[in-house]
């Protein structure tokens, strides 16, 4: 009741001070970092994005803050990002509880338990499958968590350092291949935006040595999965939990092995493996076919499983249904934070958050600085926001016109974007990627984003220095 109250007298002394119809400057960055602090007190995401949600649009709007939310609700939710993203993760959450509910998720984990003989293998290996699941980072963070958390149970690793590992292979990996979402989308905004003269995946590819945070990101996991990067903050009060025998968290949307187990038809080990590895295949193929469209990847691999257990026998119709709707509702709450997160981030581009962080920075700006401000500022920016792809829409046409008259080059300064961008995704407790990653793990948002907090502020602040470093030797 206390931070409540203390906020809402903020938010209404902030109202008060500020001038209708002026710019509102560093009172922009007010909802974030309300976000930031209720989120760490309560550890509820979906609760913290509502507050401050609300003092934004009572920032905006103080005589009619309910019409505003209503409004911008009902923009958000005919958005067609957001709609394609329910269909694409209620699909894939009933995908993955078909092959669960099937048995073959457990098939898979038995199948992995014979070739994976100790702990450190099994992280290892769960760090190699998120690099193969390079197309998309919520297909790399529901596939590779359903296909590996039975198996690290087993080993004692906690859901923790599984989240850890599977968003750390997600975004930061798939702004290092140009065959993913990430390239595609980014490769047409650089060329609608006048960064090249030629093709924008062009740039995109000699831009990927200069994006520091994904190489940064990928060597911190496997140097963890390795055991040479120790257990820092949280995450070692995790592990220490897993060892003493409970890999999953209190309070964690994870029903645990023992209910898979019930599900299990017993069939041969081979048949089941393959039974989880074709459906998979299908919809890596399938994606990558449909010029990376996941969500008729999604679809064709849907409609593929149903009709390939119903020729083996392993479920009825009826059931496969039942488990299909099943994943719809366990992904409601990460779908509830993520849209959530796009009436934050709308808040915040009517408060002109972005533009006051880029034009604050301005005057600090050099050609050889250029490069670092830039992935501090956007990463800043990314994080408080949420928004790893939107936020560089209103970005991009300033940076590139500034990046061109200061003579910088843009390879270089399309990785700083491309690291902020996928740093922002990693760390925000509440972005897309990294919401999946820990619902598909089996462990709150919160759980997840406090737990790997330290090894994203160690791959920010040596990304940061790399792009000091590159600033001075190539500007």
């Amino acid at each position: 009741m206390a931070l409540v109250f203390s906020l809402a007298a903020i938010v209404v002394g902030l109202t008060l001070y500020h001038d209708a119809g002026t710019e509102f400057g560093w009172i922009s960055l007010v909802p974030s970092l309300i976000v930031l602090v209720v989120a760490i007190a309560t550890h509820r995401t979906l609760e913290a994005l509502a507050i401050g949600s609300l003092a934004g649009l009572i920032l905006l709007q103080p005589s009619d803050y309910i019409g505003e939310l209503a409004d911008i609700s009902m923009t958000v939710m005919m958005d067609e990002t957001i709609a394609w993203l329910i269909l694409v993760c209620g699909l894939m959450g009933g995908f993955i509880a078909m092959l669960e509910k099937s048995g073959c998720t457990l098939s898979f984990s038995h199948f992995m338990a014979r070739l994976v003989k100790t702990r450190r293998q099994s992280l290892l290996s769960t760090a190699v499958l998120g690099v193969l699941i390079f197309i998309d980072d919520y297909l790399n963070a529901l596939a590779t968590s359903a296909a590996m958390k039975r198996l690290t149970d087993r080993f004692g690793v906690s859901r923790e350092k599984l989240a850890y590992i599977v968003d750390s292979t997600a975004a930061p990996i798939c702004v290092l291949v140009p065959l993913s979402t990430w390239a595609v989308y980014f490769a047409e905004l650089l060329e609608t935006n006048g960064a090249t003269d030629g093709s924008g995946m062009a740039l995109y590819i000699q831009s990927i040595p200069f994006m520091l945070y994904g190489w940064v990101a990928m060597g911190l996991v496997f140097l963890v999965a390795m055991g040479m990067m120790p257990d820092l903050g949280p995450m070692k009060a995790a592990e220490a939990r897993a060892r003493a025998g409970q890999p999953i968290p209190d309070g964690a949307p994870d029903a645990g092995m023992a209910d898979a187990d019930d599900q299990t038809r017993h069939t041969s080990p081979w048949i089941g493996v393959l039974n989880f590895v074709a459906p998979m295949a299908v919809l890596i193929g399938a994606s990558a076919y449909f010029e990376i469209d996941l969500l008729k990847g999604v679809i064709t691999a849907t409609l593929f499983t149903i009709v390939l257990y119903l020729i083996q026998r392993l479920a009825t119709f009826a059931t496969l249904m039942d488990a299909i709707m099943d994943g719809f509702r366990t992904m409601m709450l990460p779908l509830a934070i993520v849209a959530v997160g796009f009436v934050l981030r709308e808040v915040n581009d009517q408060l002109g958050m972005t533009q006051f962080m880029i034009d604050a920075l301005a005057p600090y700006i050099t050609p050889a600085l250029l490069p670092a401000i830039i992935f501090v500022s956007m990463a800043v920016v990314v994080f408080a926001t949420g928004s790893s792809w939107g936020v560089f829409v209103i970005s991009i046409p300033i940076v590139v016109p500034m990046a061109i008259h200061m003579g910088a080059p843009m390879p270089l300064v399309v990785g700083a974007l491309l690291s902020a961008s996928s740093f922002g995704s990693h760390a925000c407790f509440f972005s897309d990627s990294s919401v999946l990653s820990s619902q598909g793990s089996g462990v709150l948002p919160m759980q997840h984003a406090l737990t790997q907090l330290p090894y994203t502020l160690i791959g920010a602040l040596v990304t940061t220095l790399g792009f000091v470093g590159l600033g001075y030797w190539l500007v």
